[in-house]
């Protein structure tokens, strides 16, 4: 099915042909580490499926935003980055931090228990975000 070139679509290719650098969205996702150890020791599925949630979520929050439009409309080249917070307080204090300064996230809590398990930001241009991820040490 062929869908017509939204105006997203559109802007990034001006830029390519402008000579600028097209954008390239990514779309973050930050995964909690300790959920695959002792205590909780969740299986890899589990830790998979509370990204696969968090990063739909925010894709469905955010599915208006000419980012959003652009990364959908190029899915065989959708990128991703998952990273690892230490643990659920690590995890809240960014999405503290990405709410402060107006980066748009789904902290996902898996329920019935309440638990933080993963933020999923919506596509953003690459190093538009990773200075306030690396300011957690979140990269390796």
């Amino acid at each position: 099915m062929h869908r017509g070139v939204g105006p997203a679509i559109q802007m990034v290719r001006k830029m390519a042909g402008s000579g600028a650098e097209p954008q390239i969205l990514v779309q973050y996702l930050v995964l909690r580490k300790d959920l695959s150890q002792a205590p909780f020791s969740w299986p890899t599925g589990a830790l998979v499926a509370q990204a696969c949630h968090a990063a739909t979520a925010a894709l469905h929050l955010h599915r208006e935003h000419p980012h959003t439009v652009a990364y959908l409309r190029e899915l065989g080249r959708m990128r991703k980055v998952v990273l690892e917070a230490a643990n659920e307080t690590t995890l809240k204090e960014l999405a503290e931090t990405l709410q402060q300064q107006n980066i748009d996230h789904m902290l996902w809590l898996e329920q019935p228990e309440n638990i933080a398990t993963c933020i999923a930001l919506r596509p953003y241009p690459k190093e538009e975000v990773s200075q306030h991820l690396k300011k957690f040490r979140l990269f390796k």
